[in-house]
């Protein structure tokens, strides 16, 4: 068995997928590949996985290369990790849109640094799977945990037949909290959760068939519970289901909690991924300026921890065996949820056998539900588009359509930031060489101005004579 892990600088995240996979008996003799364009960081996480290996005894092969197609050669699994352009692009994501009032907590999944994300990484997985049709094996599964999630495997759906799933671990987190306000073990909750990536609503809550919404919801209202996560349950209070992810990603989603200064304080005033500015950006500049310095030989543990609640390992392991593992996993849409656009990415329950991965049809979602989670996949879609063709009129479109950006600017802002994105993210974005966005035009209207006089259809004429009637009766121009 064959396991590639693409985008293996990521010595963190890589490192607990190693250790999930280490641990598990089924992967027992596999050969890991681990790719990097980054030479430094990749013999860093080689040394270490091979540390890793021989400390505990386990029956493990692992390897480096910066060449991706030598990685996926006869490839049976596929990890995709990657972060375009890194902690450099990632600080444009975030500080451009600063400027022009875009206050983003995480920046990776929506929002201007959401789309900019995409439009990076999006061109990669494109030929990640090409290369995967041509050297790996046949049937050979793609496990994306690339963001922006949802963007990125709504383009895989398009693009390439290469089976794949997005992983996340929004559901498995939000569990844990859930198990927490309701006192019943996360095991013991029978849940349905559905929607997309970061906005999947859990739409059943239960214990040996009683309904924990009204205790969760009653918990929910006490001030020690509300302070830990107030968006979520704000958006719960008005919709009616807690949905996945923290206070500070939900908040970038929705225009209502990000858009003011009053807003900010009211509900993302709690620190770091409570809702905190740039959170997520800091955090992982303070992770890569760490382990520029350092050698993780000597300062990473080598012990194999527990598994972890990834995912990885499980479908992994449940594929090689046979014995079959339910998650909840991005897929494409092929009808698993009604009333949200047919070939969008879908977050819903997944099983995965021997046979491959086997999604199951949700239906419709509560219709508002379905209306925020529209809101996003119609950024997505503009996004997916701009990056396939090469268009950064569409880039600017998807940017404009983003719930919080709207509230915020104005267009002619947003085509202003734009440019500046695309201009400062230039080296990243192949696909928009050459071309630029058409400045809008700035007109200046003198308070004397009149209007030209444009003839009217007679029932617009009446209109328009009645309002310019009432204006006068009024004292001066009614709106």
């Amino acid at each position: 068995m064959k396991i590639a892990m693409i985008g293996a600088g990521s010595i963190v995240f890589c490192k607990t997928l190693l250790n999930d996979m280490l641990q598990t008996a089924a992967l027992a003799g596999a050969t890991y590949a681990l790719m990097s364009p980054t030479e430094p960081k990749l013999r860093k996480m080689e040394a270490l996985a091979q540390r890793m290996i021989s400390d505990n005894g386990v029956n493990a092969e692992v390897y480096a290369t910066t060449d991706r197609r030598e990685a996926l050669r006869n490839a049976d699994y596929v990890i995709c990790m990657i972060q375009v352009g890194g902690v450099e692009a990632f600080r444009h994501d975030y500080e451009i849109p600063l400027k022009y009032g875009v206050d983003q907590c995480i920046g990776d999944s929506l929002g201007p640094g959401g789309v900019m994300r995409g439009l990076r990484t999006i061109p990669v997985l494109v030929e990640l799977v090409k290369d995967m049709e041509e050297v790996s094996r046949p049937g050979a599964l793609l496990l994306n945990y690339a963001n922006p999630m949802g963007a990125c495997c709504y383009a895989l759906g398009r693009v390439s037949n290469v089976p794949f799933i997005g992983l996340c671990h929004g559901v498995q987190t939000t569990l844990d909290l859930i198990s927490g306000y309701v006192g019943v073990p996360k095991e013991e909750i029978d849940y349905l959760c559905a929607g997309i990536n970061h906005m999947a609503w859990f739409l059943k809550l239960e214990h040996k068939g009683r309904d924990l919404y009204p205790l969760f919801k009653a918990n929910c209202e006490k001030p020690e519970y509300y302070v830990n996560e107030k968006v979520r349950i704000e958006v719960m209070r008005h919709f009616g289901y807690f949905m996945t992810e923290s206070t500070g990603h939900l908040s970038e989603y929705v225009p209502w909690f990000r858009s003011s200064e009053r807003a900010l304080r009211e509900f993302c005033d709690q620190p770091a991924f409570g809702g905190e500015s740039g959170a997520y950006y800091r955090w992982c500049r303070l992770v890569a300026e760490k382990y520029a310095q350092i050698d993780p030989l000597e300062y990473e543990a080598t012990t194999l921890e527990p598994r972890s609640v990834e995912y990885c390992s499980y479908v992994l392991e449940a594929h090689a065996t046979g014995k079959p593992f339910r998650l909840q996993g991005n897929v494409r849409n092929d009808g698993y949820i009604t009333n949200l656009p047919p070939g969008c990415c879908v977050e819903v329950p997944v099983y995965v056998d021997r046979e491959g991965l086997h999604p199951l049809r949700v239906g419709a979602l509560p219709p508002q539900c379905a209306a925020l989670n529209q809101s996003n996949v119609t950024v997505q879609t503009l996004a997916v588009e701009a990056c396939l063709t090469g268009d950064p009129e569409l880039a600017m479109q998807a940017i404009a359509l983003d719930p919080l950006t709207s509230a915020v600017c104005t267009l002619r802002e947003i085509r202003e930031m734009t440019a500046e994105l695309l201009a400062a993210e230039a080296q990243w974005l192949p696909q928009f060489a050459g071309k630029t966005l058409c400045p809008t035009p700035s007109i200046a209207v003198p308070a004397d101005v009149e209007p030209v006089e444009v003839p009217l259809d007679p029932a617009l004429a009446i209109g328009k004579r009645f309002g310019t009637l009432l204006s006068q009766e009024l004292g001066g121009p009614q709106k």
